[in-house]
């Protein structure tokens, strides 16, 4: 038998196919395939082992297929052929499966010979088949099932891999990003990927691949348009597109502009989520007809998972979208313009849906006078614990009772412990950390508190840049609720040129990493970045990108300006106990000193005197500690000014002391001597001030 059918595989070159007595014994028969003319001969075995009537045949191989051969034994059949005919081998077997008439498959085999022209070129096959039923009963049969069975293991294991990086995805283009990466559609064998999404009663085009493959009018269509995702959208059914003329003939307005991707079959997918169709999605395919059930159920399955996938992501973006909306509401709308600095903010919204942060900054314009043109600002940056509504709630009011607090005249510290009172006392469960800078653009002194929140950074106007480290306190909120108001105050100076940095943790804290070396990151990365404040934010809020993260990041930049043609000011600052007249001596003696020093051309006598004046009333009428400051104003007028800070709000009161009165002159001596004086709101307290032209 072996013997004859090589034989029947070895007929002449221009021998037809004729039946064989001794190869329809045996129950085969043969073929005489024409490539070029496309024609298919069988013999009278043949037809018998096909189960295929002559009269229903015309001699074509898409006949046979149409009739007797499903598209994937018909796809794995022309695979066959083809890398035969690839690999220049001049024979081929196969196994294959055929449908008879009365529905049932039967197992054929197929053994074929290629014949080539002068120039290589195959123009003809013939062959023999015969019915391989019982002969793949045994063992093989089932290692050919078993073969099949884990094809579909693989491209089942390919919807997995899909599936779990799908998980993933937070927007419309992560989905498509997973789809057309190498884990994706490629491993199903799609050679062209479409996708689209029902908007308002049209199919928007979302995605389309390779590069140069797009149809023209397919931007935007109507569901009632005779395009394949329109009818799987309209119907809810998938549509598998088995052969270049199905499509063709069913969809005639498309076919012409893939031609010259040389399209063979094509399964287009409704994307169905919450039962209603949200888009559609096409795989396109060049190597392959047809499509058997266990591909089809897997594609399905594919489509459910993707369409669940784009609802999530969908759902995703619009909650994003309205966190950052709320979020940008509770934030100041605009920064107000700082005569003597320049200030750049920003705040980027952490990737987590919903989510809303309770991140904050804030610049705050403060009273006081400046002949310069150069004021005082405060600079609070903040975190709210939480992301919530409720924590976004919570940031807008504290935002909002700093501000006042600040705009009154109060101290730092005492900006920060009447919030702290002022959370506490809101019955919430939330505390907040919080940093605030109080700046005198004139002298560059700044003064900040830090209540649990992250260490500022200064950069110099050389370029270096390093950690500033504050002593801080309690939390707001939690300070109040353990009788811990106290805030200790740190002071730099901001040389014209350098920039103070406020951030919030999420621009250097990631979850596994030291707070440290996130410090020590984002220090060299202020040092390396641009001088210009608005650059250098842009350049700090594009690392956060990169990095991403779960948190959300609030940033203020403050770059004091170099001053025209003024000086740098002067200050001096020390503090005094009561019941210590060392401290007090000591004052007296370093503000000599230092009006000596400066070389202002005043008395220094007199302005000696006026200070004590200050201290001695602040240490015997409020029973605390004073604060002095002196420092020098620049600008058109040279001014020297002393500021002594206590922690009573009683103001003072001028007296008369009569003739042989002890007390009562201090204040006649203050407005007598000095050039002007006056009273400022401090928190708890009050400054008493008063200052001196200078020549």
């Amino acid at each position: 038998m072996a013997d004859r059918g090589a034989s029947a595989l070895s007929l002449p070159k221009d021998r037809p196919v004729r039946p064989d007595p001794v190869l329809a014994l045996n129950g085969m028969g043969s073929f005489d395939w024409d490539l070029d003319a496309g024609l298919f001969h069988l013999d009278a075995q043949a037809f018998e082992v096909l189960d295929l009537p002559p009269e229903e045949y015309d001699g074509r191989l898409e006949t046979l297929n149409a009739l007797r051969v499903p598209p994937p034994e018909a796809a794995r059949l022309d695979a066959t052929v083809a890398r035969a005919i690839k690999d220049g081998s001049d024979h081929y077997s196969a196994y294959f499966r055929i449908r008879c008439r009365d529905g049932t498959m039967r197992w054929t085999h197929t053994r074929g010979r290629l014949r080539r022209d002068d120039s290589g070129r195959p123009h003809r096959v013939v062959g023999i088949l015969r019915d391989a039923t019982e002969e793949l009963a045994d063992s093989t049969a089932r290692s050919l099932r078993s073969a099949q069975d884990e094809a579909f293991r693989q491209q089942t294991g390919v919807v997995q891999v899909i599936s779990a990086a799908l998980a993933h995805a937070r927007s419309v283009q992560d989905v498509i990003d997973v789809l057309k990466d190498t884990h994706g559609v490629r491993h199903l064998g799609a050679t062209s990927l479409v996708m689209g999404l029902v908007e308002a009663g049209r199919i928007r085009l979302v995605a389309e691949g390779p590069a140069g493959s797009f149809v023209p009018g397919t931007l935007v269509t109507r569901i009632d348009e005779p395009y394949p995702m329109s009818e799987v959208v309209r119907t809810l059914s998938p549509r598998f597109i088995e052969s270049p003329e199905e499509f063709a003939a069913h969809y005639p307005i498309l076919w012409p502009h893939l031609t010259g991707l040389r399209i063979t079959s094509a399964a287009y997918l409704p994307l169905i989520a919450q039962a209603r169709p949200i888009g559609a999605m096409g795989l396109l395919y060049d190597d392959r007809r047809g499509f058997s059930a266990e591909e089809r159920a897997v594609l399905v399955a594919l489509g459910s998972s993707i369409a669940q996938s784009l609802m999530r992501a969908m759902l995703f973006e619009q909650e994003k979208d309205l966190a950052q909306g709320l979020q940008q509401a509770m934030l100041p709308r605009s920064i107000p313009s700082v005569r003597g600095a320049d200030v750049a903010v920003r705040y980027r919204s952490a990737a987590l849906g919903r989510d809303i942060g309770g991140d904050w900054y804030d610049l705050i314009p403060l009273p006081g006078d400046a002949p310069s043109g150069a004021g005082r600002v405060g600079a609070v940056i903040g975190d709210v614990q939480g992301h919530d509504t409720h924590a976004a709630a919570v940031m807008g009011q504290l935002r909002i009772v700093l501000r006042a607090y600040a705009t009154e005249g109060h101290a730092p510290a005492t900006v920060m412990a009447r919030a702290s009172v002022f959370l506490h006392e809101l019955d919430t469960d939330r505390f907040a950390t919080c940093l605030y800078a109080e700046t005198d653009l004139t002298t560059g002194v700044v003064q900040m508190v830090r209540a649990g929140h992250i260490d500022p950074l200064l950069r110099q106007g050389d370029g270096r840049c390093a950690r500033v480290t504050v002593e801080g306190g309690l939390p707001l909120g939690l300070s109040a609720e353990f009788g811990q108001l106290e805030y200790p105050v740190a002071t730099l100076e901001l040389d014209p040129g350098s920039t103070l940095l406020l951030c919030t943790d999420g621009l250097v804290e990631l979850p596994g990493t030291d707070l440290d070396d996130g410090m020590s990151g984002l220090a060299r990365l202020v040092c390396e970045g641009p001088a210009e404040v608005e650059a250098l934010a842009d350049r700090l809020i594009q690392a956060a990108e990169e990095r991403g993260g779960e948190d959300d990041v609030a940033l203020l930049l403050l770059r004091r300006r170099a001053p025209g043609a003024a000086r740098p000011g002067r200050r001096l600052r020390q503090h005094v106990a009561v019941g210590d007249p060392e401290a007090l001596a000591q004052a007296r003696h370093l503000i000599r000193a230092a009006v000596r020093a400066w070389g202002a051309r005043a008395p220094a006598d007199e302005i000696e005197l006026v200070a004590d004046e200050l201290i001695t009333n602040a240490l015997l009428h409020t029973g605390g500690s004073a604060i002095v400051t002196v420092r020098v104003l620049e600008g058109s007028e040279r001014r020297l000014r002393i500021e002594v800070e206590d922690c009573s709000s009683a103001l003072p009161r001028r007296r008369d002391a009569g003739e042989s009165g002890v007390f009562g002159r201090g204040l006649l001596l203050v407005e007598r001597l000095a050039d002007a004086w006056g009273v400022q709101a401090r928190g708890s307290g009050k400054a008493v001030w008063c200052e001196f032209r200078l020549s």
